[in-house]
């Protein structure tokens, strides 16, 4: 067994002597994928420890302290100044308002995210501002005026330049500069409006923060060097329990944010391992066109006596070496791309990153390309070392025996390991499984259509109704024939081309729900912050309008879901979003109009006894609660426990006011809250209804529905972006494969091309017929690209988004268009030779 690998050895580095020619395109597939996950898992590792040195500065402190509705209390207060550093805490107010520039008619409103910080801000890190000054100098007053700053979106709404004044509530203030950044603004999370930045002291004589209304506080400490977060968070909680309090420290200074980074490097992770899927193909094509090329040479070898086991090792190490080579190849170009990109990146990422090489990150991607090559290597290996070397003589590799049993259960137990790294690695087992086996059903499902499409072709040749048009039934016979390129195109192009499409579907579905039907049934505005002495006046106000179709309110505040039949909220709900921060709450005696009840009963009027609760039905079924179950909700550091009575149908799809839990009224009592209104108007009215208000009740915060589907439509549209530029990179493995099988079948098209010309064909009918074969393949991957992606899409926006779905025209026009156009481009870099050939120098060297 020693002796025959050294033999196998010294004839593989022996017929490498040749050097690469037949393995580009396998270098190429193996380099592009290898280098592809190394450089993602080399950018997640940066943003990983980005996260973990600047976790205080992104914090504002070592740990935060977190209420909604209400500042910290007295005994609160003195807890964080005992286990903090001398002057190290520091406190933050956010809230939504109003920024109002000018008077009366010809004054600009636009939502704002204001902040309101004290003397210590910032902690740790430092605030930009143009022009650059200090903090203090931002909130000097000028003219009898206290300072602010603000971002730049929001000034140049308004009007603003540096040195003029605007209003929040009855304030006025005067824009000392514009705030270019923050260091503690990351963890901010999603906002609707760009930032205000003001001094809280300044904010008392606003008028906007009345009893109930939306605002958090949050305390920034800088803890001694060697305290323990751990048990400075124990003592927290133990001394203020059911207070609803909210801590972070510096460990996970931005939860969602590495949950967002995590997941999606993940995902890119399995993109490029769909990639290497589709790059396995080509290294698998590949390995048939050099086992092809090396026929005469495997036939004499078994002619002397070698056999199967020497021609495989002799295969196997060969390909084995240039695997490495491949690997090294792509680690080199996964570590360099981003350490070259490393200042851009930085300046891009909304978060620091830490650029440097990453051990793991290289090992996971030599994992992933190593075992993605032998296993598509290892089916035409095993299949050329059992063919007898009188096929070999008489049809090449084109007939003989299937690989065997032993090389089929090795290539599942390989695919097996495969899919349980990337469980390992990407730490989303659900997810990953999903995604291999999609992969795998994908491919399946491919060949079986490349093979069904083979024969359709082949049929279609051959119908009475194609005679006299020569060009179409020789390109129809060619892509029927055992020896052609269809079943590469649709391989190639198929996973990369339905990936474009369903996301070209589902955004232009989207587009057409945000932009025709969410119109007709949204409200033009919510108006939050109405005080309970406001709402008669205000709904009169509105009533008295013309330009005012309906008016909707409800009572408002927040609290948190803190526990479910005693136990904590997340241990029962997990990650669910309802278990997660703060969430709206209301009250209602009676039931509201258009309410349908799923299950249970609502209380009777007048109510008094026990709280009880009604639950939205799809949230309680993706949590798990039945009637009969009791929640505690946490109001104002408060809990409130009730019991739920009844289920209600939610739609949150139209933009109106809709709460998952709506509870007695005797639950809330005394608690300080305020209301909220949806208000639909005409368009084109909707300004002046705006100021009106704005006018009228400075302390009422209006959220233009517009304004905030625009904000979710951009994310949308990132996302879809992201998905779109991770198939491109899919389909560019994929072209590198076609490029590969017309390269393989370039002497196939020569003889072809040599034969044609003898009969009398000239060079452009032969250049035709070739075309008219890429554009046919090219279009029927396109199509079956289209049909699967339209499927995918319509299931994504049927189950998961619950809206409807249309056919999209144009994507999938642009789609068949583009695979067309990929395959003609493919095929032509490899036409020159067969156009050029001599029939004669060709057909006499076939002798």
């Amino acid at each position: 067994m020693k002796g025959s690998t050294a033999l196998a050895l010294r004839l593989a580095l022996r017929e490498m002597r040749g050097g690469l020619r037949g393995f580009r395109v396998f270098l190429i597939c193996l380099v592009l994928g290898v280098a592809a996950i190394s450089a993602v898992g080399m950018l997640r590792q940066a943003i990983s420890a980005g996260l973990d040195r600047e976790g205080a500065v992104m914090l504002g402190g070592d740990a935060r302290l977190k209420y909604t509705y209400r500042y910290a209390t007295e005994a609160e207060r003195a807890f964080m100044e005992r286990v903090a550093q001398p002057g190290g805490v520091s406190e933050i107010l956010d809230f939504r308002s109003m920024a109002v520039r000018g008077e009366g008619e010809a004054a600009e409103h636009a939502l704002t995210q204001v902040k309101g910080v004290d003397g210590a801000w910032p902690l740790l890190g430092a605030a930009e501002f143009e022009p650059a000054m200090p903090v203090a100098e931002v909130f000097a007053p000028r003219d009898g005026l206290p300072g602010a700053a603000m971002d730049r979106v929001l000034a140049d709404r308004l009007g603003l330049i540096v040195g003029e004044t605007f209003r929040l509530g009855v304030q006025s203030f005067h824009l000392s500069a514009i705030l270019v950044s923050e260091p503690d603004n990351v963890t901010g999370g999603f906002g609707f409006g760009p930032r205000t930045l003001v001094k809280s002291a300044d904010l008392a004589e606003a008028g906007l923060l009345g009893p109930g209304t939306l605002f958090e506080t949050e305390y920034r400490l800088r803890l001694p060097a060697e305290a323990d977060l751990n048990a400075v968070k124990a003592e927290a909680e133990a001394a203020f329990p059911e207070s609803g309090l909210r801590w972070q420290d510096r460990r996970r200074a931005a939860p969602g944010i590495e949950r967002f980074v995590e997941r999606m490097a993940s995902f890119l992770v399995l993109v490029g391992l769909a990639g290497l899927a589709v790059g396995g193909v080509g290294i698998s094509s590949a390995v048939r066109a050099w086992a092809e090329s090396k026929t005469a040479t495997i036939a004499t070898l078994k002619t002397l006596g070698a056999g199967q086991g020497l021609i495989f090792r002799m295969g196997l190490l060969q390909i084995g070496l240039l695997t490495l080579l491949g690997i090294a190849l792509g680690l080199v170009l996964g570590t360099m791309l981003p350490l070259l990109a490393a200042p851009l990146l930085s300046r891009l990422l909304p978060v620091p990153a830490v650029f440097e090489i990453s051990g793991p990150a290289l090992a996971e991607a030599a994992f992933y390309g190593a075992l993605t090559a032998l296993i598509f290597t290892l089916w035409p290996l095993a299949r050329m070392a059992r063919i007898r070397a009188a096929s070999l003589y008489r049809d090449g590799l084109g007939r003989g025996a299937g690989p065997g049993m032993a090389a089929a259960l090795m290539v599942a137990l390989l695919s097996l390991v495969l899919l349980g790294g990337a469980v390992l690695f990407s730490g989303m087992p659900a997810i990953t499984l999903a995604a291999g086996g999609g992969i795998a059903l994908s491919l399946g499902v491919l060949l079986l259509v490349a093979a069904a499409l083979r024969r359709l072709a082949g049929w279609l040749a051959r119908r009475p109704l194609l005679r006299g048009r020569v060009a179409l039934r020789m390109a129809l016979s060619s892509m029927g024939g055992p020896g052609g390129e269809l079943r590469a195109v649709v391989l190639a192009l198929g996973l990369g081309l339905t990936v474009l499409s369903a996301v070209g579907q589902i955004d232009a579905n989207l587009r057409r729900a945000i932009g025709d039907e969410l119109p007709e049934r949204a409200p033009s505005y919510f108006f939050v912050d109405i005080q309970n002495d406001q709402i008669g006046a205000f709904l009169a106000h509105l009533e008295a309008d013309a330009a005012v179709r309906d008016v909707e309110t409800a009572p408002m505040l927040r609290g948190v879901l803190s526990k479910i039949n005693g136990r904590p909220a997340k241990e029962v709900a997990g990650e669910h979003w309802v278990a997660r921060g703060d969430r709206g709450l209301t009250y209602a005696d009676t039931l509201p109009e258009g309410t349908r009840i799923t299950a249970g009963r609502w209380w009777e009027a007048g109510h008094s006894g026990p709280p009880e609760v009604s639950f939205a039905q799809k949230e309680a079924d993706e949590i798990g609660l039945k009637l009969g179950d009791k929640v505690t909700v946490t109001v104002l550091g408060r809990g409130i426990e009730a019991e739920i009575t009844s289920f209600r149908e939610v739609d949150f799809r139209t933009g109106g006011i809709g709460f998952v839990m709506v509870l007695s009224p005797d639950a809330l009592a005394g608690a300080p809250h305020t209301h909220i209104a949806t208000v639909y108007s005409t368009p084109e009215e909707e300004g002046r209804v705006l100021r009106e208000i704005a006018q009228k009740w400075p302390n009422i915060t209006a959220i233009p529905i517009r304004d905030a589907v625009a904000t979710a439509s951009e994310a949308l549209s990132a996302l879809a972006t992201a998905t779109s530029a991770a198939a491109l990179a899919t389909l560019l493995t994929g072209f590198v494969v076609l490029v590969g099988a017309s390269a393989a079948g370039e002497r196939a098209r020569v003889y072809e091309a040599a034969v044609l010309k003898v009969l009398g064909a000239s060079r452009a009918s032969v250049l035709a017929g070739f075309a008219l074969r890429s554009a046919l393949a090219g279009a029927a991957a396109a199509a079956v690209a289209v049909l699967a992606g339209s499927v995918a899409s319509w299931a994504v926006m049927r189950f998961v988004m619950e809206l409807p779905w249309r056919f999209a025209a144009l994507p999938a026009a642009l789609i068949i268009s583009g695979g067309v156009l990929v395959v003609l481009i493919a095929g032509a870099v490899f036409l020159w030779r067969p156009l050029a050939a001599r029939p004669a120098s060709v057909l006499r060297a076939r002798d």
